[in-house]
Parts: structure tokens; sequence; C-alpha cells
């Protein structure tokens, strides 16, 4: 077993793993081999020296006190320090005693449950690098293909080393996907299944998918001049996103659609055509939500304890405000934050935002008197 560690270093290499990595398997795996040889209850200790490219084990006794419980339970891991006086006069509570273990001398048992011990590890190794490296990834996009739909409307997807799962309640409402099919979905987290293994949980439904989305599609978002504050959505039919920016020079709303709407677009193309509002963000929150209601045209909002906004309207514009099946109030109030409650007034809002009920119309001034200086 002397060339073992070239192996182990070969090994690292074959299964994309560090060398750190598959040495820290190696060790496990020398270890539970040993205890296997003797006893569960025993302690070892596995050192590798790199220099030599040689291992040693080491069997660790702990010396405690003549009344330590543990002697009963883990005589194999303990030694009373009566005892261990006998070996050594000088020898103190806490002192550990080591013998080497030689593994060869337990021939092809050794080498096999060492082999099956290493197997194991280092699949152990490979698995939790997969974890940390998608799990680095979560809130990102990926991009995969359809390999199968099972009878639940699941969707699995082929991502790199891993599968992805799509669940139907994680689809957009309308959407059909075939074997074969490119895709992509925003990473939720990585889950491990008894059923599945380790796979990914994908997402098409999240609001933070729209945003993963604009982010790719927006260069000024990529690079944070114009930053994305919230978003909210009803899958597959609408959604708002609030955006602003620090720079003067840049307008957010017209970076997010583009020349013509062609950035827009192509991400409410992805979406299954999801219409899709872009709102500047204001600090302020009447303002805020005032802009999260349009088209709606609101008459005074008033902010309650509790996040609650009371907002009047005309008669003629509670019905905008409110969109199809409550979709624009709802959207709005995920947006901001707030729970909306609408008011009617009376009166009529014309294009201009201002109200017109019984109010008379002021005249116009024909006298010109107060013009005559100008043309002295």
């Amino acid at each position: 077993m002397e060339k073992i560690l070239d192996i182990i270093e070969a090994i690292a290499h074959e299964k994309n793993i560090s060398k750190e990595n598959a040495i820290e398997a190696f060790k496990e795996a020398l270890i539970n081999t040993a205890k296997k040889l003797t006893t569960r209850e025993s302690t070892f200790e596995a050192l590798i020296d790199m220099d030599t490219r040689n291992y040693s084990i080491y069997k660790v006794i702990t010396v405690v006190a003549d009344n330590d419980k543990r002697l009963e339970e883990l005589a194999d891991s303990f030694m009373a320090i009566s005892e261990a006086k006998e070996y050594d006069p000088e020898i103190e509570l806490d002192d550990e005693l080591r013998s080497e273990f030689i593994l060869e001398d337990y021939g092809r048992t050794a080498a096999a449950n060492l082999f099956r011990e290493l197997e194991y590890h280092i699949q152990r190794r490979i698995e939790q690098d997969l974890f940390e490296k998608y799990r680095a990834m979560v809130g990102t996009v990926m991009i995969g293909t359809v390999n199968r739909i099972d009878e639940n409307e699941n969707t699995f997807v082929e991502i790199g080393e891993l599968k992805g799962i799509l669940s139907q309640r994680n689809r957009i409402k309308g959407e059909k996907f075939k074997r074969g099919d490119a895709i992509k979905a925003l990473l939720r987290f990585v889950s491990i299944d008894p059923e599945f293994g380790m796979f990914l949980e994908l997402t098409r439904t999240s609001p933070k998918f729209l945003e993963a989305l604009m982010s790719k599609e927006v260069p000024e978002i990529e690079d944070g001049a114009v930053e994305i504050v919230s978003a909210a959505r009803i899958p597959g039919e609408r959604a708002k996103i609030a955006l602003k920016s620090d720079q003067m020079n840049i307008d957010p709303i017209g970076a997010a659609v583009g020349v013509k709407g062609i950035r827009i677009n192509a991400v409410s193309e992805e979406l299954n055509n999801e219409n899709i509002d872009c709102i500047e963000y204001s600090p302020i929150p009447e303002i805020f939500i005032t802009r999260a209601l349009s088209p709606a045209i609101t008459q005074n909002i008033k902010i309650e304890v509790g996040k609650k906004a009371l907002i009047n309207i005309t008669g003629d514009q509670k019905a905008k405000a409110i969109g199809k099946s409550g979709i624009n109030i709802r959207l709005a109030s995920m947006l901001t934050g707030y729970t909306i409650e609408l008011k009617d007034v009376e009166g009529v809002t014309d294009r201009t935002g201002e109200s017109s009920g019984n109010e008379s119309t002021p005249e116009k001034t024909t006298d010109t008197t107060a013009l005559a200086d100008l043309f002295k």
C-alpha cells in the first residue's frame, strides 16, 4: 500500500475534487477501516506524510481519573491513571498514549475494507463539492434540457452534473414542455431527497426569476447603474417591477424598456408573454403607491398605521385601479408592501389627473393690462 497516495491523487484528478479533499477522505477511510478491524469504541488517528508519500495509523488512548464513567463505556479509548502510571510514573490526566496500528498485518481483509471505505468517502466528497458549488448559485438563472415529464407534470431538467426538477406549481400557467426543450429557470435551492438523491429545485414563477432575467437583459441593471427595488408577479399574466437609479443621466424606465421595447419584450417572451409594467421607485410612500396603481389616476392618499394606504379615487378610475380580477391592486400591494384600500369620491378624473364634478369652470380673462409694461 506504499503507493496508495499516488492513487489517491489520481482519483482526485479523475473525480474533479481537490487533492486536499481526497486526502481527508483517505484519512477517514483509514480510521473507519481500523475500527472495523478492532472495535467501534476505539479511537484512531491517521497521519499523512506527503514528503515520504507514507501514512501512519495510531491507536489513541486518553488517560482519565480512576472513577471516570467513560472507562466502562469506552474501555478501548480510555485508561485509568492508576493503570497508566504502571507504564510511566510521570504520566498525567488527559495525556494520550499512542501505539502504531499496522494495517498491512490484516492482509486482504484490511485491503477490501479500505477500498470500500475509500470509495464511500470519495463519493461523499464529490457530493459535498457539488452541493457547495450549486448552493453558491442559488438565485441565479439556470439553463438546461428537458429530460422527461412524469405523470405529476414534474419536468426533469438536465443541468450540468445534477438534475433539476421544475414542479407544476413552479411552472407558469399554460406552459408546456417536451423532451429536448431548452429552458431557463431560477435555482431556488439544492435538495437531497431519498428518492431523487441530490437535485436542484427550479422555478419560473418567482419574482426573483423576473429580476434575474431583467439583469441579464439590461446592462445597466447588471452594472448596478439601475437598481431593482422590488418586483411582483401574477405568473403568466402581469408583473410590476420598481426601478431606481442614483445617476442623474440615466432613466431607469427607459433603460429597462429599451429602444422600441426590445429589452422588456425579450423578458416578456421568456415569461410566456407576461405583461410587465416598469415603475420608477420613490422613497416617498404616497408617490410610490400612486405610481404602482397606474394606469389609474388617484385623487389623494393617506398612509395609516400598520402599512395601510387609504386612497380616494373617482368612480371612472376605480376599475383601472382594481384591474381585471383584482390583479392591478394586488400587484401594487405586493410591490409596495402596503395594504391598499380604495375609497370612492364624487367626480370624474380627466386625462390631466384633475377631478371634475359640480365645480364651475373658471372664466377666461380678456384683460391684457398686465402685459402692457412688456411692450413699452
